[in-house]
């Protein structure tokens, strides 16, 4: 932002605007004063817009700015839902809308100058087709279409002129050699033919000389015309074999039909045409368009000698000796912040260049790879028509492999359940073993128990009369059975069971497929509730990341563009000091008296000197003062007590008339009489 508002300021204080801004002016500007900047900016692409925004609605003059910004082809940053706002932001003259646009204006103002002065011709009007309907208008619009078409062809023979560097003085050159060529080829067409005049059969020699001419001539178009059509063959050729690779890619994308694989593929291709069209290949095309200039540059100059060489080399060192001195006085203010920054940089740097080299490597990669389809594709059309066999191709190999590795895995499947089994036969057995173990045990300590008590064989013939009831009763229950009994009980049960199987058989039917198809939908609806939940835990935690770091970067943002201006604002104070001291500096060294008057340290020594003069008078005061401050004291003293005693006198007097408005008083002989 700092970078973009220093540019306008720059580009609006050089020719034709000559404004007197500086970053703090133009960023202090009202809604008004910078809507005012933006149309005089216009007003220097397209002079029909120098008007006072002030004479006009702001309705009017947004709808005017509009309307030229979108002939000049300007977009707005952000999306298209975002029209709205920045329309509100230009009628209100917001700082952040009008700023862009005079960063994208006073980038491209030749350009925008050209481009407006085309469009008040190239813009067709638009006629509605109603009134087309009618001879006259459609004739004159007719004509008014062949103008614009003429001029667009003169105007691009004028910019081809322009283009060509050819001066007007040149072509006359050229124009008059060329007439005395002519003129010297006509008398040498005159000479040969009085020459050949004299030859018989003249006529026929220039007939048949004329047929040769015209047989070479028609030679040289039919070889032309045949290297056209090599070119157009081997166009086609190539074309065909772009085909035939995105066939077999198609071919291949069909083999893995799975959306997630191609969705990932398109993306990384879309990344890397992206990245491709939008980083790499720009660069490249403004280094090439660097190198070409340089080298017309280097081309348009005389040639130099061994001295301009040298003297060249000389700058050059120069040059690296003041950019070696700029890299020592930046490392030795080590900054902490600039270093942050700088690791920043490098490490910007080296992923850049780490992508820049992926890139290349995967062109390359890409390249070979076309390069060995194509060498393939040479073989297996070689070795066809040598013998006729029939080859395995790509995609058919690919899905010969996909079917073996899909038997590779049900193969261990099965492998790893037999293993299983395996295991737990042994596991049984040994089982088995265990509790026979324990049963010959038991009965070897109840023989002995028995023994002990003197009932061997109790055990056994306890089993075996068990046994024995065991079989009576069986044999009681199937005397009492009748075969009448049995025989009818199996027809009801075979006829209910061929009942129950004819009514069961079409349900069985249909639930087969519903059943594997719920498995299949089960199974596909458990791996996509686990995509979902994976792809939205991740989505979710790369959302909150990026919501810190973007919330971390605003705050950083914000500090280093508060610090940006403090600095601007203190490196503008600093300059304005440094300017009045090397203006006083230059006064002081100036031989004119005048000027030195001037000077701020020849009017701080005169007010110094007036100072001290005055500080001397004040210090001859002070001295006459103290040594008058004794007997002015006793003066002040002595006036105090004479107005103490003129004071009691009044009071005496006062008392005295007021005691004679009573009585009189009368002094006689030195006595003192009241006579009332």
């Amino acid at each position: 932002m700092s970078e973009q508002l220093k540019f306008i300021v720059e580009q609006l204080n050089r020719e034709p605007f000559k404004k007197s801004f500086n970053l703090i002016t133009f960023d202090s500007q009202e809604p008004m004063q910078l809507l005012q900047i933006l149309n005089d900016v216009l007003a220097e692409i397209d002079p029909k817009q120098a008007i006072d925004i002030r004479e006009e609605l702001p309705e009017q003059t947004t709808k005017r700015m509009i309307t030229l910004l979108g002939m000049l082809k300007y977009k707005p940053p952000g999306s298209l839902s975002e029209a709205s706002s920045f329309r509100q932001g230009l009628v209100t003259g917001s700082k952040p809308v009008v700023h862009h646009i005079l960063f994208w204006l006073l980038q491209k103002l030749p350009e925008l100058k050209k481009r407006a002065y085309l469009a008040r011709f190239l813009v067709k009007l638009e006629v509605p087709a109603d009134f087309l309907q009618d001879d006259v208008i459609a004739d004159t619009y007719h004509q008014y279409e062949e103008l614009v078409e003429g001029f667009k062809t003169y105007h691009k023979d004028c910019e081809q002129l322009k283009s060509s560097g050819f001066s007007t003085a040149e072509i006359r050159r050229d124009i008059t050699a060329m007439e005395e060529e002519k003129e010297q080829l006509i008398k040498r067409v005159e000479r040969l033919r009085k020459r050949v005049e004299t030859v018989s059969n003249h006529q026929r020699m220039l007939e048949l000389t004329r047929q040769l001419r015209v047989e070479k001539e028609r030679e040289e178009a039919l070889a032309q015309q045949k290297q056209e059509q090599k070119n157009q063959l081997f166009q086609a050729e190539q074309r065909l074999q772009r085909a035939q690779l995105q066939l077999k890619d198609l071919n291949q994308a069909a083999a893995d039909a799975k959306p997630e694989s191609v969705m990932r593929r398109l993306e990384e291709e879309i990344k890397f045409n992206s990245y491709m069209v939008t980083d790499k290949l720009p660069k490249e095309v403004q280094s090439k368009r660097v190198a070409v200039q340089y080298l017309q540059k280097v081309a348009s100059e005389p040639a130099m000698g061994q001295a301009e060489l040298a003297e060249l080399e000389d700058k050059i060192r120069e040059a690296n000796i003041q950019i070696n001195q700029l890299i020592e006085k930046r490392m030795m203010r080590n900054d902490p912040m600039d270093d942050k920054l700088s690791l920043f940089r490098q490490q910007a740097s080296i992923i850049s260049r780490k992508k820049e080299a992926r890139a290349e490597e995967l062109q390359e990669a890409r390249e070979e790879l076309g390069a060995l389809e194509r060498e393939l594709h040479m073989k297996s059309s070689q070795a066809r028509d040598q013998d006729g066999a029939q080859f395995i191709r790509g995609d058919e190999f690919k899905r010969y492999v996909a079917k073996m590795r899909s038997k590779n895995v049900g193969y261990k499947k099965k492998k790893q359940e037999l293993d299983g089994l395996k295991a737990e036969y042994g596991v049984l057995q040994r089982t088995e073993e265990i509790l026979k173990q324990r049963h010959d045990a038991g009965l070897q300590q109840l023989q002995s128990v028995e023994a002990q008590k003197g009932i061997s064989g109790y055990s056994n013939t306890q089993e075996e009369l068990e046994r024995v009831s065991a079989i009576k009763s069986e044999l009681d229950e199937m005397k009492g059975r009748t075969l009448d009994d049995m025989s009818e009980m199996v027809k009801k049960l075979n006829s209910v069971i061929v009942e129950k199987k004819s009514a069961l058989a079409p349900l069985i039917k249909e639930l087969r497929p519903l059943r594997q198809q719920c498995q299949e939908l089960t199974q596909e609806y458990e791996e996509k509730k686990g995509q979902y939940d994976t792809c939205a835990a991740g989505l979710e935690s790369n959302r909150s990341k990026l919501e810190q770091e973007v919330r971390a970067l605003r705050e950083e943002v914000d500090q280093e563009e508060n610090r940006h201006f403090y600095i601007n604002c203190m490196k503008q104070i600093i300059e304005v000091q440094l300017q009045r001291a090397a203006d006083e500096m230059k006064a002081y060294v100036s031989s004119d008296p005048q000027e030195r008057r001037k000077t701020l340290r020849d009017q701080y020594m005169k007010h110094i000197a007036e100072q001290e003069s005055l500080g001397k008078k004040l210090r001859e005061q002070q001295k006459v003062v103290r040594e008058s401050h004794g007997p002015n004291m006793k003066q002040v003293k002595m006036w105090r007590d004479l107005e103490q005693l003129l004071e009691c006198k009044r009071h005496c007097f006062l008392r005295a008339q007021s005691q004679a408005s009573i009585g009189q008083v009368i002094q006689e002989g030195g006595e003192d009489r009241l006579v009332l």
